[in-house]
């Protein structure tokens, strides 16, 4: 157990330190928007890259791992987009970003350095596969139940393109897909290239983490929504079970793939959650309680699955 604190604190205490700093420094909100920038366009997409070019195509050829894993976060999604629609009396768009809150894990900011920390260099592609599947089903469904709730603001076929658009376009995304092209050829980058991106793939995970903190900390909740707790269950604790269970039926795996997939399943819901409840003018309030929420009691709750993951505890499969 002291091992597992001792990879675990410091995950955390990085988070607690932006929080912290948040609260004692009043800097505004919009001051980091160049470290969001940082971490979504150049750092992230280094790890990301580095890990898939080094990665051989029959790893990643894994379709039915991929379809577990994104059929699980569908799940989680639709619980929790049901939980928004009973409490918010059938308001589409509120219960949309529900649905994020809790099926959409802190899969960019907290996966890939805590999964790694944990299980090593093999878990690396198993976290960029489940984060490329996951923001493309996410990307997609959220944009087209939000024209669905106001038909007014854009029509179906300027919905569609938009999305195909944001997807595209998004920098992990457009690094996933060039880190499989190297892949493929076997390129090998300059030396010094190689290095740099090292640099960088080593600041995602800190930056990520201190962000993560800072922006929770800038969010006070002011009163609990009704719906959060039964959200942060749904997330934090169903979500990492229908994993399990999907993985379970849907295998064998792999049992650092299934260990690193439930891990993934088990983070606290995204900032993502909030900058879309922003950007659609819904739930806004709600979704920082839900990431605030989340994020604490993940303390928790992430710790125990990291110490199943670390001590074997959990089977690599339910069915044998």
């Amino acid at each position: 157990m002291i091992d597992v604190l001792n990879l675990a604190l410091p995950f955390f205490g990085l988070i607690f330190i932006g929080f912290a700093c948040g609260k004692l420094k009043q800097i505004p909100d919009t001051a980091l928007a160049w470290m969001n920038f940082f971490i979504v366009y150049v750092a992230l997409p280094a790890l990301f890259y580095r890990i898939l070019a080094q990665t051989s195509l029959e790893q990643l050829a894994q379709v039915d791992f991929v379809f577990a894993t994104t059929l699980a976060t569908f799940w989680a999604f639709a619980v929790s987009f049901t939980i928004g629609m009973a409490i918010r009396r059938g308001n589409i768009s509120e219960s949309t970003i529900a649905g994020l809150a809790g099926g959409y894990g802190n899969i960019g900011y907290m996966g890939p350095g805590l999964a790694l920390a944990t299980l090593g260099p093999p878990a690396a592609v198993p976290v960029a596969l489940i984060f490329c599947f996951d923001t493309l089903l996410l990307f997609t469904i959220v944009p087209f139940l939000m024209a669905l709730a106001k038909p007014q603001q854009m029509s179906l076929g300027a919905t569609a393109l938009e999305v195909v658009k944001r997807i595209i376009t998004h920098p992990l995304v457009i690094a996933t897909a060039v880190g499989i092209v190297s892949a493929a050829v076997h390129f090998q980058p300059p030396v010094a290239l190689d290095r740099l991106m090292q640099f960088l793939q080593n600041a995602a995970a800190p930056c990520a983490l201190f962000t993560l903190g800072v922006t929770v900390a800038l969010r006070p909740l002011k009163k609990m929504p009704w719906e959060v707790p039964f959200l942060t269950a749904v997330k934090l604790i169903l979500h990492p079970l229908l994993m399990f269970l999907l993985l379970s039926m849907f295998g064998p795996f792999d049992q650092t793939w299934v260990y690193t997939a439930v891990l993934m399943a088990a983070l606290p819901p995204a900032l993502n959650v909030f900058v879309f409840a922003r950007q659609y003018d819904t739930w806004v309030e709600q979704a920082s309680g839900a990431v605030l929420v989340g994020t604490v009691v993940s303390v928790l709750s992430l710790t125990s699955v990291m110490w199943m993951v670390k001590t074997g505890t959990l089977p690599p499969l339910l069915f044998r």
